[in-house]
């Protein structure tokens, strides 16, 4: 594998394990009520990304599977913010939920003490 392939491997898990950390701080805050499962995902090792299980509601998971299945297969090297990308991949429902996320999760996140959010926040 060669270091700009090893580099590309690297970036999508993290951008994944962040998408992750993002949908599950707002799932726990907004739907704690809702019974939850860990997310499995065919296509994913979820549980080796995050470095641990990730519970989400229902709603929820298919929210993060979408996410985890458009940012794997994302034509653009390198890839943009999805809020500045020419090519919206997502589905209408699913942008504006990921917006909701974003919003509520980055906050909260950066509030936190982790500034490297506000990074992924900023670009």
């Amino acid at each position: 594998m060669t270091r700009t392939a090893r580099c590309s491997q690297r970036k999508l898990r993290r951008d994944l394990r962040t998408l992750a950390r993002f949908v599950e701080t707002y799932c726990h805050d907004k739907h704690g009520e809702r019974p939850t499962s860990v997310v499995a995902i065919k296509t994913h090792d979820v549980t080796g990304i995050c470095g641990g299980p990730v519970t989400l509601c229902r709603d929820c998971q298919k929210l993060l599977m979408h996410s985890f299945v458009k940012r794997t297969t994302c034509p653009f090297d390198p890839k943009p913010a999805c809020k500045k990308c020419p090519s919206h991949c997502y589905a209408a429902n699913y942008r504006e939920a990921m917006r909701s996320v974003m919003k509520y999760s980055g906050r909260r996140l950066v509030m936190s003490g982790r500034i490297h959010y506000l990074w992924h926040l900023l670009f």
